[in-house]
């Protein structure tokens, strides 16, 4: 009997190159979002926002982040677009069409993808080709097992572009019922598993999250969204979660077979 064989990434943040690859050897490839790269907060020479303000002060901006002092952040930011001139949805959604044009182009087919918290969903239609299936809120059948998807995250200070109240979020993952494979971009409501050991920080995972994988007990359930988790995988009842690691940094997706 053959064997099927999906390979998985997340948060790939720009990384065409490698995405180009990623599904060589596999019979699909799933995408848990984030392709866009806004800020690199290893490199802060990377992404939508040094580009439009320089290094120096994406610098600043990662600093006041990181330190968590959001209010100052958002004021710094004000300044940087009052001093730039142009309005910031206009700006960022030129870039991010550039950055999307590429990726889109280099997904394999068959990719099944959805949201992460820093996508612009709505530019996704347009980029989408043949082959490439956008799923939020939806099931599909990959080689005789159920995957279940929703994408994007939830509301945090740092007012990401795509953060849905705690009340939707949970109402999508309800409506998905019961999967094999349950894949989103943030994790569940876990300490270990929303811990970012560089960030020194929690993410938000989901509690719904959490009580369906609980209530329906999935095979797996796969995200990304924390980019150096305290660990990678962690077992929850009958469920083995597993954060499919950070591909812009790696390159390398992970893959899944039965």
């Amino acid at each position: 009997m053959r064997r099927t064989r999906i390979h998985v990434v997340s948060d790939v943040h720009g990384n065409a190159r490698d995405l180009a690859r990623a599904g060589d050897g596999a019979d699909a490839l799933v995408c848990l979002g984030d392709l866009v790269m806004f800020l690199d907060y290893a490199d802060h020479s990377h992404g939508i926002f040094p580009d439009l303000f320089g290094t120096e002060a994406a610098d600043r901006i990662v600093a006041l982040r990181t330190a968590r002092r959001f209010e100052e952040a958002r004021e710094f930011n004000r300044v940087q677009w009052a001093r730039l001139g142009e309005e910031p949805g206009p700006a960022i959604e030129r870039a991010a069409r550039l950055q999307y044009a590429r990726l889109f182009a280099a997904f394999p087919t068959p990719t099944y993808a959805t949201f992460g918290n820093v996508d612009l969903p709505h530019l996704w239609k347009e980029y989408a080709r043949p082959g490439t299936t956008v799923l939020d809120g939806e099931r599909v059948e990959i080689g005789g097992r159920v995957f279940g998807f929703v994408g994007g995250g939830l509301r945090t200070p740092m007012r990401t572009p795509y953060e849905r109240d705690d009340e939707e979020y949970a109402a999508r993952i309800e409506a998905l019922g019961e999967v094999d494979v349950l894949c989103t971009h943030i994790p569940p409501e876990v300490p270990e598993l929303v811990y970012d050991t560089v960030a020194r920080r929690f993410e938000r995972g989901s509690r719904a999250l959490l009580a369906a994988i609980h209530r329906t007990r999935p095979r797996y359930h796969l995200f990304g969204h924390v980019h150096q988790p305290l660990v990678r995988r962690a077992r929850i009842g009958a469920t083995e979660c597993v954060n499919v690691g950070h591909f812009a940094s790696t390159g390398r997706p992970w893959a899944l077979e039965w």
